[in-house]
């Protein structure tokens, strides 16, 4: 069994609505949850979130809000201690990301991999993904 199973991509868009109803009507995803900046779709396995920020905060790293392509995926882990120890030992970096009003609290940590890449770990998933 692996470490961890992909379960999450996040994309930041100019328009959430507009993203979402393109990727509900072309491919059938459902929508779960929203949030202020944050619109989350799910195909029943994975989860697709469409990130709209409103401010550089909300963005919480240099990309800034303007913005527009692939932020970020995420792995479920069984153990988030070992999973950030493994991370660590590779040469992935701790990313804090958006530290905004409505930023995400305690839902996953954030890291870089050694080639800069962003990607998060969460030991209880994302709205619609499926273990």
């Amino acid at each position: 069994m692996p470490k961890g199973q992909l379960r999450h991509i996040a994309i930041s868009v100019p328009d959430k609505e507009k993203a979402a109803a393109f990727y509900e009507e072309v491919f059938g995803l459902e929508r779960v949850s929203e949030s202020r900046v944050a619109t989350r779709l799910t195909d029943g396995v994975m989860n697709l979130t469409l990130l709209q920020f409103r401010t550089q905060e909300d963005a919480g790293d240099e990309r800034g809000k303007d913005f527009v392509g692939v932020h970020h995926f995420g792995f479920w882990v069984d153990d988030e201690g070992e999973a950030i120890a493994d991370v660590e030992t590779h040469g992935g970096k701790h990313h804090p990301g958006p530290t905004g009003p409505g930023a995400p609290q305690n839902a996953e940590v954030k890291f870089r991999d050694p080639d800069g890449v962003v990607f998060d770990i969460s030991t209880h998933g994302w709205d619609g993904a499926k273990r």
